[in-house]
């Protein structure tokens, strides 16, 4: 990947450090992320890259490789090309969720973090961020681990503590240690905002009541009441104080909780192939929920999920519809063109006889009284350094460029060229 050409698209995230976009390979069409920064603050990425270089697991973001490019105000970016998930994040599926994830999804996702991190853990490797934020949607609707900026290798003997400080383990935040446990209980306090819709520390105003909170008081967060009791005690072996009691990723696997879970969220249809190119409506959908994302408005934002809902239903109909499609028609087809050298009275006679008086367009050739002969469905304006007609119908947008110089006129409030 990081030798072939590629296009950056559309942003879909930004950090502190890097921002993600979506990317397409010339030679192929296909999708993938790309992260970029700087190149001199790109430390965390080149960090992910070298992790997952030399680590593999269907649980786990792929990486694709990576690349340093020209930034276009100057300067050097590194680019670090990962898997693209076309459901977004696990934060995103809660909101299109109204919220909350029922018990049945909350068990999927538990697994298939604990899987990821079984795997990460028997590699040596410590995630150190997990959180819903960090964890992508296929579109197949598995969930994946991502975001290795924080990981580290246990042989590295590094004991920096890095991460998200409200999903922290209590002794991480007191800076004592941050292994493998604490990655669990970032399992827990993500399975508690899964079914909440809300941190895990919901009360906490600031970061110094959070390590008080957190490193020193004793107190985890509060486990829904309306978890069963197999959840409650799931969530409960995850969020033990004491690292030392806390289960490992291995043993909440076997947990009943868990159990054996096949089944994908029911709260949203994800169950297309992975998107090859912007052709792929998986690509669309996720553009859509994307976009959904900046409005503060929860009715909008409620009026924008029922609408993609929509048009996934029906684009998915067509795409998996063995009916081909049917090209013949026995009707007469309209040719929609300026009909010079006639007049404009000829060709609206005709249109009318065809059915698309709506379609007529001025015909210079026919005005001999120096004005332009007008039809309401119309006008001519000046855009981009060229004046044009364009027509103003629902259904067809039909425009003749008019090379005259705009004269002070006006016609519905719009500039009007002197076409003779």
């Amino acid at each position: 990947m990081a030798t072939t050409g590629w296009l950056r698209g559309p942003a879909i995230g930004c950090g502190v450090t890097a921002t993600v976009s979506i990317a397409a390979s010339v030679g192929t069409g296909e999708l993938f992320a790309v992260k970029s920064s700087e190149l001199s603050r790109s430390a965390l990425l080149q960090r992910e890259q070298s992790i997952l270089s030399s680590f593999k697991s269907p649980h786990i973001l792929s990486c694709l490789g990576f690349d340093i490019t020209p930034g276009s105000c100057g300067g050097l970016f590194y680019n670090l090309f990962l898997e693209y998930a076309a459901g977004g994040t696990l934060s995103d599926e809660i909101k299109r969720c109204g919220g909350r994830l029922g018990e049945d999804q909350i068990r999927l996702r538990a697994r298939e973090i604990l899987s990821g991190l079984a795997d990460l853990h028997g590699a040596g490797i410590i995630h150190c961020d997990v959180k819903p934020e960090n964890v992508l949607i296929g579109s197949n609707g598995r969930a994946k681990i991502g975001d290795l900026g924080c990981a580290r290798l246990i042989a590295s003997g590094e004991r920096e503590i890095r991460g998200s400080p409200m999903y922290m383990a209590p002794e991480a935040v007191r800076g004592e240690e941050q292994g493998m446990p604490a990655d669990v209980w970032a399992l827990g306090c993500a399975v508690i905002e899964m079914a909440t819709g809300r941190p895990p520390w919901p009360d906490v105003a600031n970061a110094a009541e959070g390590i008080r909170r957190i490193g020193f008081s004793g107190d985890v967060p509060v486990i829904p009441d309306w978890f069963s009791d197999e959840a409650k005690e799931f969530v409960i072996n995850c969020l033990r104080t004491n690292p030392r009691e806390r289960w490992t990723a291995d043993e909440l696997l076997c947990h009943p909780f868990i159990g054996i879970s096949s089944h994908v969220s029911n709260c949203a249809d994800l169950s297309w192939v992975s998107p090859k190119s912007t052709l792929d409506f998986g690509f669309w959908d996720s553009m859509g929920r994307v976009q959904g994302e900046d409005d503060d408005d929860d009715d909008d934002e409620d009026e924008l999920i029922s609408c993609e809902v929509a048009a996934m239903t029906r684009i998915q109909e067509l795409a998996e519809s063995s009916v081909a499609p049917d090209w013949s028609w026995d009707g007469d087809w309209v040719d929609v063109r300026n009909i010079a050298g006639e007049s404009a009275a000829a060709a609206l006679e005709a249109g009318v006889e065809d059915g698309v008086s709506d379609i007529l367009i001025a015909d210079d050739a026919a005005n001999t009284s120096g004005k332009t002969v007008w039809n309401e469905s119309y006008e001519c304006i000046q855009r981009e350094e060229m004046n044009y007609y364009e027509m103003h119908r629902c259904k067809l947008r039909i425009i003749e460029f008019c090379n005259n110089n705009i004269i002070d006129d006006s016609y519905s409030g719009l500039s009007i060229p002197n076409c003779y």
